[in-house]
């Protein structure tokens, strides 16, 4: 028995009626060492392996240790060419959950809506929508993602918006993102924070994360190499960049984050799969 769990029993049997908060005691110390059990991977960083062959390459990337999926349309539909029913086979066999899809919200949004219920989607998420030339265009947006949030709540899902670098630049003196945040309904919609892009635009996660806790309940994870010069093409396997991840998907989770998916869409030395093999094994050994 180790000295720390001996410590605890001591302090537990001294308590009496008190020592029922012991196991709290303990599950608490367990979860401070945690690694991170669940973590995806959004199908957009190995696009042209599932352009050939979408179930072998989800396949391959369950073998890596993704437990969740982030899909978007590759032009075959958000289950690319299946049947709900194939994938919903298929990822019962591989043991993934299809956690959410990017895709075009403003189109045929009730049959995405079907299709992504049936596997067991919980979003649907734009993925772009663009930078707005006035604080009032941004607020017209704000409605469109209530509008839409509004159709797949009556389909059992949520709609979410996944940010690029421009909504974190100031318009008129406010910020984008934060008038999406504070025109948009919580009970409609949530958001996908890509951390690359707020890391490149000058804003750090986990403070904005505090400004709105709760509304975001994705994010991507994408690093950044130290001092690069495009904020567009800085991209780089998890670890090799200067974006602090042990502690920001630590700390996130107080903020109301749930799902951690990785992305990536540069490659410098690598290729997409081996990428997405490297990514896994860097998530799957940190302590969080």
């Amino acid at each position: 028995m180790n000295k720390q769990r001996r410590k605890f029993l001591q302090i537990g049997s001294m308590l009496g009626v008190g020592a029922a908060l012991f196991p709290y005691e303990l599950a608490a110390h367990s979860l401070d060492k945690a690694k991170l059990s669940k973590f995806g991977l959004q199908l957009y960083s190995v696009k042209e392996e599932m352009a050939k062959d979408a179930a072998g390459t989800m396949r391959k990337l369950a073998g890596f240790g993704y437990k969740q999926f982030e899909g978007f349309d590759g032009g075959k539909g958000i289950l690319w060419g299946m049947q709900p029913s194939e994938c919903k086979s298929l990822l019962s066999d591989i043991g993934v959950d299809f956690v959410s899809s990017h895709a075009n919200v403003f189109k045929d949004l009730d049959s995405q809506a079907e299709q992504a219920a049936a596997v067991g989607m919980k979003y649907l998420i734009c993925p772009y929508i663009g930078a707005q030339k006035s604080v009032e265009d941004w607020k017209k947006v704000a409605d469109k993602f209530n509008d839409a949030g509004a159709t797949l709540k009556s389909h059992g899902l949520k709609f979410a918006y996944h940010n690029h670098d421009y909504t974190f630049k100031m318009l008129e003196g406010q910020l984008p993102q934060d008038i999406l945040m504070e025109n948009t309904d919580p009970d409609l919609v949530d958001f996908e924070l890509d951390m690359y892009w707020s890391y490149v635009a000058g804003y750090d996660a986990l403070d904005y994360l505090a400004k709105f806790p709760g509304r975001f309940k994705l994010c991507h994870v994408k690093d950044a190499e130290a001092e690069g010069g495009d904020s567009h093409d800085r991209g780089v396997l998890l670890g090799a960049g200067e974006i602090p991840y042990a502690d920001i998907i630590k700390k996130s989770k107080k903020y109301g984050m749930k799902y951690f998916i990785v992305e990536q869409e540069r490659f410098v030395g690598t290729n997409p799969m081996e990428a997405a093999e490297k990514n896994a094994a860097y998530l799957s050994k940190l302590k969080v």
